[in-house]
């Protein structure tokens, strides 16, 4: 499990200090007039990009708005390994042939990039978070079926390991559900039918291995004490996933999160309060009782009296044992991989932007059962 230990927005001597670019914020203007002065160390990356955030932002851009699909061949190592909650697809070549498979299917597709996180540098390789909001009309054939003619609007996360230019890992977690919703299908029927016809092509699906999270009849265990390369920041955040997600406690919620905390997640849902956040845990637990958190990889940015902004890739294991919005107990175990921004300032959190693929979730709890 990768961390980082340093405040990533240091950098390195002689560089100017990296800023959240009106790209970052989805500016059009600054994406299609970036400038021309290096704002940080890109060694073997293409001249126009001025900073990490201009590149993640721009050859998105570059791809899916201008179509530029075979720039993937400039911007993807090919041996890509693309991790999501169906699994792990491998290779450039199926990067290529997904994004074609999508835009043929929305092809006015806008990617508006909300915020992007990152830690790292040129010589070591950036890891960076890219929040984006998908705006697009359902005009082609889709993996759905035939066009439906509607909007969608369709959030998520991108998680990317970059170097000299290439994107060489990925991890994306996206609500995949909204847009299952939004052209007229119900979720559960369409992952059935789904689930019938076997993993997308190029997919290997993860394998559901024992997980535990109690030993015996031992209770949950605390959280290891905060290891020396581990900043007070991160055994923050890491502590509460673990406090609320594998120990139960959530009245700590009530300590650690403000009172007008904000959360939008999966299945476009926009919470207030805690109250709200509380119910969205009982929701997801009460279907998923023996359900288990790891925490991956975590980075920030920030500091103490601006407020720290985390990346947060985990993923939760368990069985489908009790009702809830997944329909009638299943039994059938899941895996599922999620990436997490929060805000947090004064010791509570402010506020997140999580998400996950529940559509993937119902997939593996209907999958046909091979008895």
């Amino acid at each position: 499990m990768s961390k980082t230990a340093k405040d990533p927005s240091k950098i390195q001597s002689g560089e100017k200090e990296p800023q959240i670019t009106l790209a970052s914020k989805g500016d059009i203007s600054a994406i299609m007039s970036p400038g021309t002065e290096r704002r940080q160390s890109l060694q073997g990356f293409d001249d126009d990009y001025v900073d990490i955030v201009d590149y993640i932002i721009r050859c998105t851009h570059k791809i899916w708005e201008e179509k530029g699909i075979g720039l993937i061949y400039t911007h993807y190592a090919h041996n890509i390994p693309i991790w999501t909650s169906e699994g792990l697809t491998y290779g450039r070549e199926t990067v290529v042939e997904n994004t074609l498979k999508t835009i043929a299917a929305f092809p006015d597709v806008r990617l508006i990039g909300d915020e992007v996180l990152w830690s790292g540098n040129d010589n070591d390789g950036f890891h960076t978070s890219h929040r984006i909001t998908w705006v697009a009309h359902n005009t082609g054939y889709s993996l759905y079926g035939p066009p439906t003619g509607r909007r969608v609007v369709r959030t998520g996360i991108a998680n990317c390991l970059v170097k000299e230019n290439k994107i060489i890992e990925e991890w994306i977690a996206r609500d995949e559900i909204a847009v299952v919703k939004q052209l007229g299908f119900d979720p559960i029927e369409t992952a059935v039918k789904l689930a019938q016809q076997g993993p997308p092509p190029g997919v290997k699906p993860h394998e559901h291995g024992e997980f535990e999270r109690v030993k015996g009849q031992e209770p949950p265990p605390d959280l290891a004490p905060q290891a020396a390369d581990m900043t007070a920041i991160e055994y923050f955040v890491r502590s509460r996933f673990h406090e609320i997600w594998n120990q139960r406690l959530l009245n700590r919620i009530d300590q650690y999160y403000a009172q007008n905390y904000q959360c939008h997640t999966t299945s476009a849902r926009n919470l207030y309060g805690i109250g709200a956040f509380k119910g969205l845990l009982l929701t997801l637990l009460g279907a998923f009782p023996d359900a288990a958190m790891t925490v991956d990889h975590f980075y920030w940015m920030g500091d103490e009296k601006r407020g720290f902004k985390t990346m947060t890739r985990w993923h939760l294991q368990g069985s489908h044992k009790g009702n809830g919005p997944y329909g009638p107990p299943t039994g059938k175990p899941f895996y599922l991989m999620g990436i997490s921004h929060h805000l947090v300032k004064n010791g509570r959190f402010v506020e997140e932007w999580t998400y996950f693929d529940e559509m993937a979730l119902l997939k593996q709890l209907y999958l046909p059962s091979n008895d």
